[in-house]
């Protein structure tokens, strides 16, 4: 992606909406918790809070060049390929360069935008001219699909590729992560706790505020269904988790094996894990100190994924 970041970033979409509210005050100390654990990758969108992600991020990192921010745009239009032109792409990137208040983003990704849009040259194109323009650093794509990853890895200026990866989806496993690698794009690997069941923390008798995705979302209301607890039912995976929870080693948690897991594939670039308070974001960067898994760890994984989880999700995404 051009620079160099911590294998764990920070996924700021609970800084913005849709998990159950969190204070300015809260946001602060968790951007600042994630910082002083050695983060240097912090994931945000200009639809997160509709702007407001970005605003809190931007009041913390003004002097902090450490730190690298990735914004995404697109998703505060209506989905169709029409919209992603370069005018328009000049009007949300200067919107997100205000909030964060710089006058080149880091990074910024096309959000999931309709499938035709990874394949048109104009696109492509025209992020080309944003980074002439000095308007953008760099540009990437987060994706719902694989043979949407695999369409933007093969355009030559595509810096970095974000897609969901944990435990609960091995697809890019196969071709994705390959294929970045011969390519130099970054992955960067998205919703690694399967929003949250993969922490081991829920069970049948758990809720979720009405404002959280993952009481609204759960058969793909709002958006995508892969987006919340990566597509799987919810009864499924607390199954799942409670065949994974013997791995866990010695002293980790289970949300730091999951993201453990994650770091021992080839390929991956940082894992964004997303934390709503200071004691989730250190205990997320921690998971870096933890030892590699074994292989045979590895393979037990692999099998309660293709006997539990493969059949709800792998064809789909």
């Amino acid at each position: 992606m051009g620079r160099d970041v911590g294998v764990i970033g920070l996924g700021a979409w609970q800084l913005g909406a849709d998990w159950g509210e969190v204070s300015e005050e809260d946001a602060h100390a968790t951007l600042q918790a994630a910082a002083d654990a050695g983060v240097t990758f912090f994931d945000t969108a200009d639809v997160y809070g509709d702007g407001r992600s970005e605003r809190v991020i931007a009041t913390f990192v003004r002097n902090r060049p450490d730190i690298t921010v990735a914004t995404k745009m697109g998703r505060r239009v209506a989905q169709e390929p029409s919209a992603y032109t370069l005018e328009n792409f000049r009007s949300w990137t200067d919107r997100s360069r205000a909030n964060l208040g710089v006058d080149t983003l880091d990074l910024v990704q096309l959000h999931c935008p309709p499938t035709p849009v990874y394949s048109t040259g104009a696109v492509y194109d025209a992020l080309d001219t944003l980074v002439q323009e000095k308007r953008i650093a760099a540009y990437g794509v987060s994706v719902e699909r694989v043979d949407e990853a695999l369409a933007a890895i093969a355009r030559p200026g595509v810096a970095s590729v974000q897609i969901i990866l944990n435990a609960f989806r091995l697809k890019p496993l196969e071709q994705v992560l390959p294929a970045a690698a011969e390519a130099g794009v970054g992955i960067i690997a998205r919703v690694p706790l399967a929003s949250g069941l993969l922490s081991g923390r829920y069970d049948r008798q758990t809720t979720f505020a009405a404002d959280d995705h993952r009481n609204y979302n759960r058969h793909g209301e709002a958006f995508d269904v892969g987006e919340t607890f990566s597509g799987v039912d919810f009864e499924t995976g607390l199954e799942a988790v409670r065949r994974l929870r013997p791995l866990v080693p010695e002293g980790a948690t289970m949300a730091q094996f999951a993201l453990r897991w994650i770091l021992d594939q080839p390929g991956v670039t940082v894992v964004i894990p997303g934390a709503r308070n200071p004691d989730q974001a250190r205990a997320n960067a921690a998971a870096a100190d933890l030892a590699p898994l074994s292989a045979e760890t590895l393979d037990e994984v692999r099998a309660v994924y293709h006997e539990l989880i493969r059949p709800q999700v792998h064809d789909r995404w």
